[in-house]
């Protein structure tokens, strides 16, 4: 084999690229690629193979062209290999070492730096290669560090800035980084939130939108979309919504109008794994674009899922109390009992520690749900009856609190924010009568150090004050929300787990089978 056959190597990045559109072609594939032939040419090489990577980082060595030209290198098919400079072979100092300082010495092969004259055939140049290694790898951290801040701006800006957007968004053609709302998909993301608060489970979920033939959004994407979108976790089998996809949209914040970023980084400028970042570095902006679902609805999608709520399907729907019902000795959550002879019908709830460990650890507990059903239902109608009459909450919602003592407190209130207000001018005319030589200095002190004393006793006694006012319209809010909650259902006729969730927390079932009912917003429990 002749001894100077060469392998001439180009290679492209995007921060290349970024300087072409600027008008800089002396770093193009095509120059490159015109510059080595010429070099091999007027040196008598042989030109064996050209390998070109396009849109590839020089810091890692995992690019394709780069990874088929070392293993013709350990093939033999060349002697030589050729590049613009040594920042085009890599910029990681670590392969540098490798490549050019063992392996390429170790398999005969000679590296040629056309530019920056590096030259592995000169013994000299090993120092300045390496110091060219160096000054590399600086400024890959330098640019790569740049580039971060400047993300980091954008995310802080509210800037959107995932190739791909979230299920139920598309990108603004007039502006890239911000969202506009589908609405096709966002109306398959409102259902799924609807489905989810009449108690149906991400998995059951999945499957009802399977069978109408909705698309997943991975195809939705590509199909209808006309987005050449990549999913990592996607087999190509895949046509059924996932318990996980709708997990996903669930829990992600932007249905709400929020952009959460940063959840990710890489390990390092030089290492492509991404490691997931503390919460607390996230960048968070609210309100930045449009909502497909509001507040509301996703923070009791929230609360219900810190339940951990099992929604069990029932004759197609869901089990109106499935989560939420538990033993009221043992704490533990109860479970589904059935019938031991005929068709095995559901017919009640036990205790889930009496049931896997005996009634040595827990009593049964048993509870009839037909007989639960009637008594929750029979619970919240005599809850609902005190609440006040429809023309009684209307009134409720208009007023605001105007009690005696409230009226009492603003007035002393008042008087308060006046006389510290007096004595702050106070304070400010003796500093001036003693510039003006009115009052010796020992007065000055005196006087002033009197009204500090004044002042900050009217102000401890303002927040005393305020603090019982916002503990007065805690409470008086508190009350609203608890009667908000009961306005839709003083007239129902039919217990549905929308209701139950709505204004339950949870309920406790006693030794005997009777139950506690525990009130959102109440703390306290009633007895039935």
């Amino acid at each position: 084999m002749e001894k100077n056959k060469a392998a001439l190597y180009l290679r492209l990045s995007k921060e290349d690229k970024d300087k072409l559109t600027k008008g800089d072609e002396s770093a193009s594939i095509q120059n490159q690629r015109l510059l080595l032939a010429d070099y091999a040419l007027r040196h008598d090489y042989q030109i064996a193979e050209i390998y070109a990577d396009d849109d590839e980082s020089g810091l890692y060595d995992t690019r394709p062209e780069f990874e088929r030209m070392l293993t013709d290198a350990r093939l033999g098919k060349f002697q030589i290999v050729i590049a613009k400079s040594q920042s085009r072979f890599s910029r990681n100092m670590e392969h540098i070492e490798k490549y050019l300082h063992h392996d390429f010495p170790n398999l005969g092969i000679r590296f040629i730096g056309v530019v920056d004259g590096a030259d592995t055939a000169v013994l000299g140049n090993k120092k300045s290669r390496q110091i060219n290694g160096l000054v590399n790898e600086w400024y890959c951290e330098d640019l790569s560090e740049n580039i971060r801040s400047a993300l980091r701006a954008k995310m802080r800006d509210g800037q959107y800035l995932g190739a791909s957007c979230p299920y139920g968004y598309v990108k603004d053609p007039k502006n890239h980084n911000r969202l506009i709302v589908d609405e096709y998909a966002a109306e398959v993301v409102r259902r799924i939130y609807d489905l989810y608060l009449k108690g149906y489970g991400k998995a059951k979920i999945g499957k009802i939108l399977t069978e109408e033939g909705v698309l997943i959004p991975t195809r939705y994407k590509r199909e209808v979309l006309g987005i050449n979108y990549h999913n990592s976790h996607e087999r190509k089998t895949t046509k059924n919504w996932s318990y996980q996809t709708i997990h996903t949209i669930l829990n992600n914040e932007v249905y709400i109008g929020n952009m959460v970023q940063n959840k990710y980084h890489n390990l390092s400028y030089k290492d492509r794994r991404h490691v997931k970042q503390p919460k607390e570095q996230w960048i968070r902006v609210t309100g930045i674009h449009e909502a497909v679902i509001d507040p509301d609805t996703f923070a009791k999608v929230r609360e219900r899922q810190k339940i951990r709520t099992r929604a069990v399907a029932a004759k197609g729907s869901a089990s109106l109390f499935s989560g939420m019902i538990f033993c009221a000795d043992c704490k533990h959550a109860m479970v589904r009992m059935y019938e031991r002879r005929g068709d095995h019908r559901f017919i009640g709830y036990c205790c889930k520690t009496y049931k896997t460990q005996g009634k040595k650890m827990c009593a049964r507990h048993a509870v009839n749900d037909v007989r639960l059903k009637k008594t929750v239902f029979a619970a919240l109608q005599e809850e609902a009856g005190k609440i006040l009459t429809s023309k009684d909450i209307s009134n409720l919602k208009k007023a605001k609190y105007t009690d005696a003592a409230a009226d009492s407190r603003q007035s002393r209130m008042r008087c308060i924010e006046e006389e510290i207000e007096r004595k702050e001018r106070y304070k400010k005319k003796t500093y001036q009568n003693y510039m003006d030589e009115l009052i010796s200095k020992e007065e000055y002190v005196s006087y002033t150090k009197a009204y500090e004393e004044e002042i900050r006793n009217h102000k401890n006694a303002l927040e005393q004050l305020e603090a019982r006012q916002a503990e007065r319209e805690e409470r008086y809010d508190e009350q609203n929300k608890w009667v908000e909650r009961f306005i839709h259902y003083i007239d129902m006729d039919e217990l549905t787990r929308e209701v139950v969730w709505e204004l339950l927390e949870k309920i406790e079932v006693n030794e005997d089978g009777s139950v506690r009912l525990f009130y959102k917003f109440r703390g306290s429990g009633s007895s039935e």
